[in-house]
């Protein structure tokens, strides 16, 4: 299977669909077959291995990185080139305690105290 990414006219994901190989021999070949069957021609092919990131709705494709960018969920994240990612200001706690992000504070906050 191979999955492939329908962008709006400002390269917003509006969907990710999943397509048989033996119609996506390739990106363009999937790209084919998705514009027949849903007459529309903006798609670019997703996985894990190319363009980054794995699509999402709401996600953006940027042509000039050839890759998915994630919404930034966060004023203060900043983003990674190589990753080309959202991160955190401030490096995310290793000690074994779940944490979430307080935008106000600009940190990490422990989910459960530690004991």
């Amino acid at each position: 299977m191979k999955y492939f990414a329908k962008l709006d006219l400002n390269s917003k994901v509006l969907g990710v669909h999943v397509v048989n190989e033996n119609n996506a021999a390739n990106e363009e070949k999937g790209i084919e077959f998705l514009t027949k069957t849903h007459n529309y021609s903006s798609w670019k092919e997703t996985s894990g291995d190319i363009r980054k990131n794995f699509a999402g709705v709401g996600d953006t494709y940027d042509k000039d990185r050839d890759a998915f960018i994630p919404i930034k969920h966060h004023s203060s994240w900043v983003f990674d080139e190589d990753t080309c990612r959202w991160k955190a200001p401030v490096a995310y706690p290793n000690d074994g305690t779940f944490y979430s992000w307080n935008e106000e504070t600009i940190s990490w906050e422990a989910l459960i105290p530690p004991v």
